[in-house]
């Protein structure tokens, strides 16, 4: 029922919207914010503040506030709940099956959104059905250990060991063999870069492909973008600062270490292929973009697109953001180009 009544709110004229949150559109650098993520973003000024509350707290809140923005989620996919065995412990995962008779799909291994603090299955669920069913490849999205429970480096040896265990069990899941990618939003995108580089340092088989969205590539939050969009919503700096205090231990080492900030990595050659997006009001914005020209510069394969309008966590918003909706099936349109 409330997820109906936010939905009936977003479809009223734009201008309207405006009127309400101020009179005034929000317009930094040229970049103008949708006027329902402007009107989201007022709400939620009524509310508390994301960073302000214990982790277990957040992580209801957050769940709590997607569910009122995604959209529906796709019909033609099979859904199936799986354990994933890493170093002597389970990692929960969900597969997304889209139903192609007789035919053999790549994979996409995902991690979600939620700066290794918030966030789990549920997050990305409706977005990942839609990857499946419009890619046409087997989803594996991959419930990570999240701090401050479990700190650094927890999350990304989570992703690398659910990468190694798809990587090699993809003929048991009825997919292609060798045709593996890796991907996800915010810090899944973060996890998605540290697989990839590790997997080449390590010398073993990577990924052939992966996919950024709104990556956090560099947890020291020195890009002027942290400035400029600050205050935006929903992701803002005081939560960047949340989630890392959360996530390491010590920052002033931890945010140094490749596995930390792998956009830090000076040496960005032998990647695979490259998707990245970003979301022009979000104080990742310039991390995304910057990442993707060192990958270009080193001669690695990218797509690189920024949706100015847009802000962060617009991959939870297509049932109340019609641009996002229209960003998230671009970014799967490109993904079924490059894994075909």
């Amino acid at each position: 029922m409330l997820k109906h009544v936010v939905r009936t709110l977003l479809s009223i004229p734009p201008r309207w919207l405006i009127a309400f949150t101020g009179g005034k559109p929000i317009t930094i650098e040229g970049r103008t914010l949708d006027p329902r993520i402007q009107f989201l973003g007022a709400a939620a000024k009524l509310q508390a503040a994301i960073e302000s509350l214990p982790p277990v707290q957040a992580r209801k809140f957050v769940n709590a506030s997607m569910k009122l923005v995604e959209g529906d989620p796709a019909r033609e996919v099979d859904v199936a709940n799986i354990e994933i065995p890493a170093d002597g412990r389970i990692i929960n995962a969900r597969t997304y099956r889209p139903r192609l008779a007789n035919r053999l799909v790549p994979t996409l291994v995902y991690y979600h959104m939620g700066g290794c603090v918030v966030g789990d299955l549920d997050t990305c669920h409706v977005f990942c059905t839609h990857i499946a069913e419009r890619a046409g490849c087997l989803v594996v999205s991959v419930d990570y250990r999240l701090a401050p429970e479990h700190k650094f480096p927890a999350a990304v040896d989570d992703g690398i060991a659910s990468y190694r265990w798809v990587r090699d069990n993809v003929e048991a899941l009825g997919a292609l063999p060798g045709r593996v990618a890796v991907g996800g939003d915010s810090a899944g995108g973060y996890i998605s870069t540290v697989i990839s580089q590790e997997m080449r340092r390590l010398g073993e088989p990577g990924p052939m492909l992966q996919m950024m969205i709104y990556p956090a590539v560099v947890w020291r939050m020195e890009t002027p973008s942290m400035e400029s969009y600050g205050a935006s919503y929903p992701l803002n700096k005081a939560m960047m600062y949340y989630f890392r205090d959360h996530y390491f231990d010590d920052h002033e080492t931890g945010t140094l270490d490749l596995r930390g900030s792998p956009g830090l990595n000076t040496d960005l050659s032998g990647l695979p292929p490259a998707l990245i997006y970003g979301a022009g009001h979000d104080p990742l914005v310039d991390q995304g973009r910057i990442y993707a020209e060192g990958l270009k510069a080193a001669g690695v394969p990218v797509v690189y697109r920024c949706y100015d309008s847009l802000g962060h966590c617009f991959t939870a918003m297509s049932g109340a953001v019609p641009a996002a909706k229209a960003a998230l099936f671009e970014i799967i349109e490109d993904l079924r180009k490059a894994i075909a």
